[in-house]
């Protein structure tokens, strides 16, 4: 997707899906401004959370790289600008990005959270409340593609971040969540499911419920990347499509426990 991001809206359910960092393409003066490779960019976004998600009506997209505009980040550091943002990467090859990259930059960054906040407002107004389910995937193999997987026991299959979360009004449908997820299956294996272990939720599930205190509920889900080579960014097709399944088969749960709480 060459658009900056994709927000539609189909308000028959009181749930959302983003994938904001789904995004891999970039603007043509950014990659000439920046010195990483494809290969590097694809390495730490996260491919194919878009097609996830289709779960449901409300969908809010990424379509621009992380390293031109992290749409998961405060605003003040939504560009990268040195290393020390980029896991240790050097991004652009002087040092630092041009003023005007910046500007437009944020100014995508503004665009889209002004579309989102749009789109969440209308499921507030038929619904009352709604759940963001805030996709996204991680590495697990960072040592190489030779080397062994990072400690398991600090890398769960799936992480679920509710930091910003307020647990007193929402945690019934948290624990829905994380309980299906825990009984269900992947082509045939079942799913190491863990709560706030490598991730606690970014800055997107904590604006949401900074802009919908009362009504939002943002579920930071990250996959690690089982269903994919991270190295060559080639991916499992059948993890994919499971992985999507295992999804949609959340929603009735959730819908339930936001009729519970009316």
């Amino acid at each position: 997707m060459n658009a900056p991001y994709l927000v539609e809206g189909r308000d028959d359910a009181p749930i959302a899906a983003a994938a904001i960092h789904d995004g891999h393409a970039l603007r043509p003066g950014v990659a000439l401004a920046m010195v990483l490779t494809r290969e590097e960019r694809l390495r730490e976004e996260d491919p194919f959370t878009a097609g996830w998600t289709s779960v449901a009506g409300t969908r809010l997209i990424g379509g621009r790289s992380r390293f031109e505009v992290d749409l998961n980040r405060p605003r003040e550091k939504a560009v990268y600008r040195g290393p020390e943002d980029a896991w240790g990467l050097s991004v652009w090859r002087d040092g630092e990005p041009r003023p005007a990259i910046v500007e437009e930059s944020l100014a995508i960054y503004d665009a889209f959270h002004h579309a989102a906040r749009s789109a969440l407002e209308e499921l507030r107004r038929r619904f009352g409340r709604f759940v963001v389910l805030d996709l996204h995937s991680y590495n697990h193999r960072r040592g190489g593609p030779e080397a062994p997987p990072d400690d398991p026991r600090k890398n769960p299959d799936v992480n679920v971040g509710t930091r910003t979360l307020d647990r007193k009004r929402w945690g019934p449908l948290v624990e829905r969540l994380v309980a299906e997820l825990r009984g269900s299956s992947l082509l045939g294996r079942p799913l190491d499911v863990r709560e706030n272990v490598r991730f606690r939720g970014g800055n997107f599930a904590s604006w949401v419920h900074h802009e919908f205190p009362d009504s939002g509920c943002a579920l930071a889900i990250d996959f690690k990347k089982f269903f994919m080579d991270e190295w060559t960014g080639v991916p499992e097709r059948a993890q994919l499509t499971a992985i999507g399944a295992l999804l949609a088969s959340t929603i009735p749960g959730l819908l339930e426990e936001l009729e519970r709480l009316r």
